[in-house]
Order: C-alpha cells, then sequence, then structure tokens
C-alpha cells in the first residue's frame, strides 16, 4: 500500500509555512534531547512500515528494492543514529578566546534555531535527499516545509507521514508537505522562510537562488556534478575497475556523485578499459540495476552518446535502448575528449566515458577543467601521489581508492564547490547551516567603565599606538 499524493495549489503553501511556524514556537524551545526522542520514534514509524517505503520508492523510481533499502532507508537511519549521539555536542554554546585587549570578556558561540526551512528535494533519491534536509534542519530546532520532485511526489508524503504519525500530540505540524510543480517551489522559495535547501539542476538552483535574492532567503544548493575518477600508474586495477563499473552504473547511473568521466594513466589503460568493458558486459537489468526513472532523463544520455559518436568515440559496451524502454544498458565509450558533452555536461546516467592521459598532472589538469566540482576519486598506492590528487583536485568531496561513499558517512560534511552548489549536509556542518550562529561577548569584571568610553581618556592614543608596537612590532617577544 503506497501513499497517494494530492496536488497542492501555490495558494496552500503559505498556509503550510503559517502553521510550521506555529508549530517552532514550540518544538524550537525544546531541548535537544526531547527533540531527538520524537526523531527516534519517527525512526522507528519508518521501520515498522519499511516494506512500504521501499515498495513506494521502487515504484516511484524503477530502482531495485535492495537498492533503495541500502541507499535510501539504511543511510537515513544512519544519519538520525549520528545525530541522536553527536548532535547535542555540535550544538553546544562554544567558547572562544577573546584576545589580549579583551581578556577580561568572556566570548562564546551559540547555535540557535533559524525558524522555518523550506525543503526542495530531487527524484533520484527521493528519500534519503528529502530525509537528510529535513531531519537534519529538524534537530537544529527547525520546522520544515517540504516540496518534494513532481516526478516522485508519493515518496515526499510518505516521508511526511512519518512525521506526523509519530507525533503523539505535542509536536504537530513540524513537517508540512507541499505537492505540486514549479509554481509551488517558487511559491515555498517566495513564502518568507528563514532558508531553502534546494538539490537538483544547475538551470534550476540558479532560479531558486534568484528569487530568494528578492527576500535574501538564505540558500542552501546541491547542484549535481561531473565527478572524475582518476587512475594513477600504481593504481589496483582490479579494484578501480570494479569501483568505476559500479560507481557508474548504480542506480542506472541517475546519482550526483556517480562516476561521469575516468582519465586513467597510459601505463594502466589497456589492464583497465578490459576489466571494464568484461564487468559492464556482466552487469544484470533487473538484478544489478534498475530502469531509468523517467523518458526526459533517457533523451539526455542518447543525445550525449550520439554528439560523443559524432565527434570520433567508439561505444564498446551498449549504446542503445529498446525502442519505448526506460532501461538504457550501462555503456562504456572510449577515445572520448572535452569537445564531447559527455565529458562536460552532467549525463546523469549509466554512460562511463573513459579517456586516455599520459600522467598524473593531466589527469588532474583535466579533472578541474569543469564547471563542477562535488566529488572525485582518486587511485594511486604511494601516499604521495595520493596527497597530491587529493590537494589538487577541485571538489567538496573526494574518495582515495574508493567511490561515492563518503556520503554515507554521516559524520562527514557533504555538498560541492564551483557550480555544484554551496553550503554543506551531514556532520556538525550540516547542523551549523540549519542555525543562526550567535557570537555573545559577557563583561566579567563589572567596572564603572571602560578605557574607550566616553570621554575619551587624553592618553588613550599614546597607550593603543604602545599596545601596537609591544604586540605586533618587530622584534617582540
Amino acid at each position: 500500500m503506497t501513499e497517494t499524493a494530492d496536488a497542492t495549489t501555490s495558494k496552500d503553501v503559505a498556509a503550510a509555512v503559517d502553521r510550521a511556524r506555529d508549530a517552532f514556537t514550540s518544538w524550537g524551545r525544546l531541548p535537544f534531547a526531547e527533540r531527538a526522542a520524537h526523531l527516534r520514534r519517527v525512526r522507528r514509524h519508518l521501520l515498522d512500515r519499511v516494506d512500504e517505503v521501499v515498495e513506494t520508492i521502487a515504484a516511484s523510481t524503477n530502482k531495485l528494492p535492495t537498492e533503495a533499502v541500502v541507499t535510501e532507508v539504511l543511510t537515513t537511519c544512519e544519519l538520525i543514529e549520528w545525530y541522536v549521539r553527536h548532535g547535542a555536542a555540535a550544538l553546544r554554546p562554544t567558547r572562544v578566546p577573546s584576545g589580549l585587549l579583551l581578556a577580561h570578556k568572556r566570548a562564546e558561540k551559540r547555535y540557535e534555531p533559524l525558524g522555518v526551512v523550506g525543503v526542495i528535494s530531487p527524484w533520484n533519491y527521493p528519500f534519503v535527499l528529502t530525509m537528510t534536509p529535513v531531519v537534519t534542519a529538524l534537530f537544529a530546532g527547525n520546522t520544515v516545509v517540504l516540496k518534494p520532485s513532481e516526478i516522485t511526489p508519493d515518496v515526499g508524503a510518505l516521508a511526511a507521514r512519518l512525521f506526523a504519525d509519530a507525533d503523539t500530540g505535542d509536536h504537530p505540524d513540524i513537517v508540512q508537505a507541499v505537492i505540486g510543480g514549479p509554481e509551488v517551489g517558487e511559491a515555498l522559495v517566495r513564502s518568507g522562510v528563514q532558508k531553502i535547501v534546494f538539490t537538483g539542476s544547475v538551470a534550476t538552483g540558479k532560479r531558486v537562488m534568484k528569487a530568494a535574492a528578492d527576500t535574501l532567503t538564505p540558500v542552501l544548493l546541491e547542484l549535481g556534478g561531473k565527478d572524475p575518477f582518476v587512475v594513477d600508474a600504481d593504481a589496483d586495477v582490479e579494484r578501480a575497475a570494479r569501483a568505476a563499473v559500479w560507481g557508474a552504473f548504480s542506480n542506472a547511473g541517475q546519482t550526483c556523485m556517480a562516476v561521469e568521466r575516468a582519465y586513467v594513466v597510459d601505463a594502466v589503460y589497456d589492464g583497465f578499459v578490459a576489466r571494464v568493458v568484461d564487468l559492464t558486459a556482466k552487469v544484470r537489468p533487473g538484478r544489478d540495476i534498475g530502469t531509468m526513472t523517467h523518458e526526459g532523463q533517457v533523451r539526455i544520455v542518447e543525445d550525449h552518446v550520439a554528439d560523443a559518436e559524432e565527434r570520433g568515440a567508439r561505444v564498446v559496451v551498449g549504446g542503445k535502448r529498446e525502442p519505448g524502454s526506460l532501461a538504457f544498458p550501462p555503456t562504456v565509450l572510449l577515445d572520448v575528449d572535452h569537445s564531447m558533452k559527455v565529458m562536460r555536461d552532467e549525463t546523469f546516467g549509466p554512460v562511463l566515458p573513459i579517456m586516455r592521459v599520459g600522467d598524473r598532472a593531466e589527469a588532474l589538469r583535466l579533472a578541474n577543467d569543469s564547471p563542477y566540482g562535488l566529488n572525485a576519486s582518486v587511485w594511486a598506492r604511494d601516499k604521495d601521489s595520493v596527497e597530491e590528487m587529493v590537494s589538487g583536485i577541485e571538489a567538496g568531496n573526494v574518495c582515495v581508492n574508493d567511490c561515492i561513499v563518503s556520503f554515507a558517512i554521516p559524520a562527514l560534511p557533504y555538498g560541492g564547490v564551483k557550480d555544484s552548489g554551496m553550503g554543506r549536509t551531514h556532520g556538525a556542518e550540516g547542523l551549523w547551516e540549519m542555525s543562526a550562529i550567535k557570537a555573545v561577548a559577557v563583561d566579567r569584571l563589572g567596572l564603572r567603565r571602560e578605557a574607550q568610553w566616553f570621554p575619551l581618556p587624553r592618553l588613550l592614543g599614546r597607550f593603543a599606538r604602545g599596545i601596537l608596537r609591544l604586540r605586533y612590532g618587530r622584534g617582540r617577544r
């Protein structure tokens, strides 16, 4: 039995925000421990309904039930557990040094809830990429208005229902769902919420940011990537090949952290390609991967493959779907270069282009020759080579001798650079993104006056110059 999402008009968004704002007046004042206890109840309801949740995800996205359990439900539960255990410490007021001149002051940072957070979530991982910002906002003390993708509305409606079912009467309306298309999303962005969290394409992200600018609403944007996979001459080729195949084709390639382009040093190129081709031919649609989610995305993939072939690339595995099917086969492209869409634009499908490079330096240069910077994978045994690549690659996340997995480590902040977005989810940084950071300075001595108060002391200027020389001048001790 799956949820059926009712359409919501843009006129309903303001009412949902008002309900969430009313709920915030009590939820935002709760101690962290009480918020955590409520979110543990939400997780218990999720586990009680896990079969329904998995069925809804699979029916909405065409991904395999096993994939839904591992990548969407398990990672959500793990994130909740990390916040339960570590969230209070991350949000605890933090003492900071007040400096020599103001040593008689106590200085601290406090993390306070923002208010109502608007979440606009995507279709490719419609449960975990909904629950991640929602539970993070709630742990930080905010309430949420959720607008799920119009392609997978049932998953968003079911996610919101979990919070309603866990309510014991004390915390109603902490999560509101508004279902609809772009007009509902724009209404949410313009509704006066305290922050917008958007996951989706660069083009839509720019529209969200432009609309949010009218009300100076802060935004957190996760906008996808064109993630490079760099294989150096001393890499474990067998492991790298297996990772590339999984990283490129899991969820039918519809993953923002997917392996979208591989750069392989000449010394190991032939061996790497041979193993990738062999492994790709053994990936079984219907058992290892599901189909793609919707026709529009399949057409983008077809366009990228056709463009690459026209420009001289060779398809060595896959390349064409059966007419009318959403099952685009796992595809490997060789003889690719950066004139091709498949090496520049986000493909978001089961396509792995592999480019031969002369050395590590060329691989890094090409990996960074992209407007995107979400995730990267680097492969080498030598520690110095690994450090050079980790430091030199322009990405918000880097996996060493692995791929994609950083998202599943809840203590690590997740987000991109360049056109891949701004802000971070997960970890302490995720909670801080959902908080207003308040600076507090407290006098500890209770003096009748401070040195800089009016009337200004006659010798204050001379004293300040002396401090400058003693504290910052040459030869100071």
